[in-house]
């Protein structure tokens, strides 16, 4: 099973990663979290700066941000989404069935 973290400051937000994700609790600890999947809320100041290098990592923003989604593309994200299509498809990124 890989190893999962979430850096989500967002109290609404990060209840519904479950049990099976690790809450990351500060940039630094995101910095340099050894984990195999890292989602990340792209709209917290200064997290792009602190993205982990050894992780894939997920990040999502406002589907009105363009230009953090954009930008997180560019510093190493391997997906940024718009925040709804983040959360639509969190079940199966953590390999979860809905059903």
């Amino acid at each position: 099973m890989p190893r999962i973290a979430a850096y989500v400051p967002n109290l609404m937000d990060r209840s519904r990663f479950g049990d099976s994700v690790q809450i990351l609790q500060s940039l630094e600890e995101l910095e340099s979290v050894d984990a195999d999947l890292v989602f990340v809320d792209l709209s917290r100041p200064q997290t792009l700066k602190h993205l982990p290098l050894q992780s894939q990592v997920i990040g999502f923003a406002p589907h009105i941000d363009t230009e953090t989604l954009d930008a997180a593309k560019a510093a190493g994200c391997s997906e940024a989404l718009p925040r709804s299509i983040f959360f639509k498809r969190l079940p199966t990124l953590l390999g979860v069935s809905d059903e």
